[in-house]
């Protein structure tokens, strides 16, 4: 496997930088014996925990994939990056992936602002980028796959089961985010949804920190007070990432705060945002995503057993036990990708774009990941988690199906 280093990409920028004003001539990926696939996942900074996960699961996917033959009769090759929780860097990489490393795709980014640097670099060279986070939607390029789910398929589900009577009757919602353009636009949408529901916007209150923020004290007390006003249940809708998530979770239960007095709806919170908790105190608080590690089906089961064989066989930095959804949705690309390629004959990113149409695939959730010729989203299932004394998630709800994704509005 080829890796990239910040000092190797920094020493190649300056070049890199010069192929800005016009699109680059990009030698065919499959020129060579092999077919190369880039990864955009930064293995240090504040979105390390999270993101450096998903290089091994590209790999194994690969691997995988090699162990049957490939695709049109070539080995697939990855090549691994680490973009260092720095957005423009992920566009530097992205761009010196395409142009030098000559890759089919590229998989990558966990934050909006990291895809949405990304995105005029693919669209430039038209290439194509699998992006397996869900997230706010309000985008349609032809240039990037939207593995995961936007607000209508994810987020809402979630915000309606809390307002309704299956859940605990929100009526006012603290909003904590991190300061980027995915936590500002789900809760500018959010807002919008409650204002259609006659909720007056004194029943809200929102909140931003910067990345990688980590004192949260006052914030959770400001929580408290939010908490003691009359009006109705509150919740938190918690859209901070990385490093802050736990940092939080922390700070509630040292506050004494329960999931039975205000539930925290955490729109970004995974498995292993829960390592090294005690989570005995946390019992009862929210995520709501495409995948939960303790779905029920024999898919899951053997996901997982494969991810435990491949962390140790390859001595993964990670532990074997935990997976997030994500890393599900990275795997579930790098197959999306195969199948296409394989449907057009051709690694041509104009005709595997055509192949999606149809595409399908079976995800380790139990649902049908579904592709269609309306545009580049994949239709998924939902499930809604409750943290668990166990440092995981139990499986609180789940769509009876894999709704259609709408790209634009909540």
């Amino acid at each position: 496997m080829v890796g990239l280093t910040r000092r190797s990409l920094l020493t190649a920028s300056g070049a890199a930088a010069m192929g800005l004003a016009a699109p680059a001539i990009i030698r065919p990926a499959w020129a060579a014996d092999s077919v190369k696939l880039g990864c955009l996942f930064s293995s240090s900074g504040t979105m390390a925990n999270i993101e450096g996960r998903l290089n091994y699961v590209v790999r194994m996917a690969a691997d995988e994939i090699n162990a049957k033959g490939g695709v049109n009769g070539r080995q697939i090759t990855v090549s691994i990056s680490d973009p260092a929780s720095d957005w423009p860097l992920y566009a530097q990489v992205g761009r010196q992936m395409l142009q030098q490393e000559k890759v089919a795709a590229l998989f990558g980014c966990w934050t909006s602002v990291s895809r949405k640097s990304v995105l005029p670099v693919v669209e430039q060279n038209d290439g194509l980028l699998f992006y397996p986070l869900h997230f706010e939607g309000e985008e349609n390029s032809k240039n990037i796959v939207y593995v995961n789910s936007p607000p209508t398929s994810s987020v809402l589900p979630a915000v309606d089961y809390l307002m309704g009577g299956e859940g605990v009757g929100a009526k006012r919602f603290f909003m904590i985010g991190s300061d980027y353009v995915w936590p500002r636009t789900i809760n500018k949408q959010l807002k919008a949804y409650w204002k259609g529901k006659g909720i007056a916007e004194t029943a809200w209150r929102e909140e931003y920190v910067p990345l990688g923020f980590s004192n949260f004290q006052t914030l959770v007390s400001q929580v408290r007070a939010f908490a003691a006003q009359p009006g109705g249940q509150p919740i938190v809708v918690l859209t901070v990432v990385g490093s802050s998530i736990p940092d939080f979770l922390r700070e509630f239960a040292n506050q004494g705060i329960r999931a039975t007095d205000v539930p925290i709806l955490g729109l970004d919170m995974v498995e292993a945002d829960l390592e090294g908790l005690d989570t005995a105190p946390l019992v009862g608080h929210l995520n709501c995503w495409a995948y939960l590690q303790a779905a029920k089906g024999e898919r899951n089961q053997t996901f997982l057993k494969a991810w435990a064989d491949y962390v140790k066989a390859k001595n993964v930095p990670f532990k074997g036990d935990v997976v997030i959804d994500p890393m599900v949705s990275a795997y579930d690309s790098v197959h999306l990708w195969a199948l296409s390629a394989a449907k057009a004959g051709s690694f041509d990113v104009p005709e595997v774009r055509k192949a999606f149409a149809g595409l399908s695939f079976d995800d380790p959730s139990g649902y049908t990941l579904k592709m269609t010729a309306e545009n580049n989203y994949v239709s998924r299932g939902v499930f809604i988690g409750s943290v668990n004394e166990k440092q995981g998630f139990d499986v609180l709800w789940q769509s009876p199906d894999a709704p259609k994704p709408v790209p634009f509005g909540i």
